[in-house]
Formats: C-alpha cells, sequence, structure tokens
C-alpha cells in the first residue's frame, strides 16, 4: 500500500427492495496505488462506482460508511480533484450533438456540454487544448460525440475527467464495446495515463488488467471475496472460484488471460 488514502469505505451497504445488493466491509484506495476491481456481472461492481460517485447512498450509521480524504463531506469540485470517473453511463448521457472540445471543457463545470452561462476562460481553453493533443484526438476536437467511435469518445470523456488532475481515475468496463484493435489503444493509453494518476479499473475481464495493476479486489454476491497483490489473486483456483468456472491463467509480460 502506498501514498495518502484518497477514499475509504467503511462498513458501507446498499438496500434495495429489502436486499442487501452490495456490502463493503473496508476498503481504501490510495494515491499512486493501481488497483482492479474484478467480479462478475450482478457482483456490485457498478454499485461500488455508485458508491463514489454519490449516485448511490449507503444505509447511514453513526460512523460516515464513506469517506473522501477523511472526510464525511465535501465539496464537488473538490472532490473532482481528487477522483474522476468515465463509466458507460456518462458515455450513454454525452452520446449528444456535443463536440469533444466542449466535452473536455465542461469538466469544469460538471455539466454535460457547455450552458450558455459558462463562462470559459483562456486558461480553461489551454488546459483543453493540452489534454486533446495528450489523448491523440486533436483532429476530433470540433466532431460531436454522436459521430465518434466507442473509443474515441470514451477518449473524450477521459479528458473531461482530467480537466481538474485528479490524483485517481475510475474507469467502469474500460473496453466495453471496443473491437481487438481499439481496446490495443485504448489498453496502451490506460498505460501513459498511469503514470500521471492513479487508477482503479473496474471490470469482469482478467485481460483489461494492465502491467501496472499492482493490487486485485475481487467481488463476488456482493461482498469483498478476496483483496491482495495481483500475482497472488491472478491464479486459476482464485479466478475460477470466483466466477465458479474451471479457469487457468496465462501471464505474459504483465498481462494476464483467462483459459
Amino acid at each position: 500500500m502506498t501514498g495518502e488514502t484518497l477514499i475509504e469505505l467503511r462498513d458501507a451497504e446498499v438496500v434495495r427492495d429489502r436486499r442487501t445488493i452490495l456490502h463493503v466491509e473496508s476498503l481504501a484506495f490510495r494515491e499512486g496505488e493501481h488497483v482492479a476491481v474484478l467480479g462478475p456481472n450482478g457482483a456490485g461492481k457498478s454499485t461500488l462506482i455508485g458508491l463514489l460517485t454519490r449516485d448511490v447512498r449507503p444505509v447511514v450509521r453513526d460512523e460516515p460508511p464513506v469517506l473522501l480524504r477523511g472526510l464525511p463531506r465535501w465539496d464537488l469540485f473538490e472532490a473532482r480533484r481528487i477522483f474522476g470517473v468515465v463509466s458507460d453511463n456518462l458515455q450513454e448521457a454525452h452520446r449528444k450533438r456535443v463536440t469533444v472540445r466542449d466535452v473536455v471543457l465542461s469538466g469544469h463545470f460538471g455539466s454535460v456540454g457547455l450552458y450558455r452561462r459558462s463562462e470559459v476562460t483562456p486558461a480553461m481553453t489551454a488546459r483543453a487544448g493540452e489534454l486533446l493533443d495528450y489523448l491523440g484526438i486533436t483532429a476530433l476536437a470540433d466532431r460531436t460525440m454522436d459521430t465518434l467511435s466507442t473509443g474515441e469518445a470514451r477518449r473524450a470523456l477521459i479528458g473531461r475527467a482530467l480537466v481538474h488532475e485528479p490524483a485517481l481515475l475510475v474507469l467502469d468496463e474500460p473496453t466495453h464495446g471496443l473491437d481487438p484493435s481499439g481496446t490495443h489503444h485504448f489498453l496502451s493509453l490506460l498505460r501513459t495515463i498511469a503514470s500521471r494518476c492513479a487508477l482503479v479499473i473496474v471490470t469482469h475481464h482478467v485481460s483489461d488488467i494492465v502491467p501496472e495493476v499492482g493490487r486485485v479486489v475481487m467481488l463476488k454476491d456482493g461482498v469483498i471475496f478476496r483483496d491482495g497483490p495481483k500475482a497472488a489473486l491472478l491464479t486459476g483456483e482464485a479466478v475460477g472460484e470466483l466466477y465458479g468456472i474451471p479457469a487457468q491463467i496465462e501471464e505474459r509480460e504483465g498481462w494476464y488471460r483467462l483459459w
């Protein structure tokens, strides 16, 4: 474990229709630490992300279940400087006639695109230009999101999340909807981003776990099944038990594959 604790969950429980769908006794994400959250469909991964973004509310406790740098309450814009999120839900919300440049700029305001009252400063414009170049999408700046491929749109949303230089970037199913070429280039991008901020990759694919990830959290049936070093958890026995299937794991140059 390295760095300052950015996000901590303690006895965080989410109940729907009188049924607990997620219960996290203890979980922390730290500055400079790259983590993969791995689990099957229905394990609670999307609910976990909802807890971080406050789109999902946990059961009220005497002690706050979700802390951001040790604080139970925080300003929204301060939170964006600590972590950013890129998800399918966010991408669907941006499937509109909004330009890529405006999507990146909208990260300063927390909006979908820019409102008329949004005051875009020269510094914001310069920052957006830097990120468009960094993400390799400068040529797409004037294209609208509804004309882009899945991978192109996802890069624009990463730019939106990075405008505040967050310490942590959370990616929900990062390669969903991408073909093999798109997957290759997108995972290469994540490796580059890993040099500037911590990553939390939430996925049900072992192959999404880039070599920079050092820790794996396994979710199953709404609880943390295992949590530990990647090499110790990405084994045929552990992954097979997680998914309930016969499993063999192959490792090659830091990449893992499930057979």
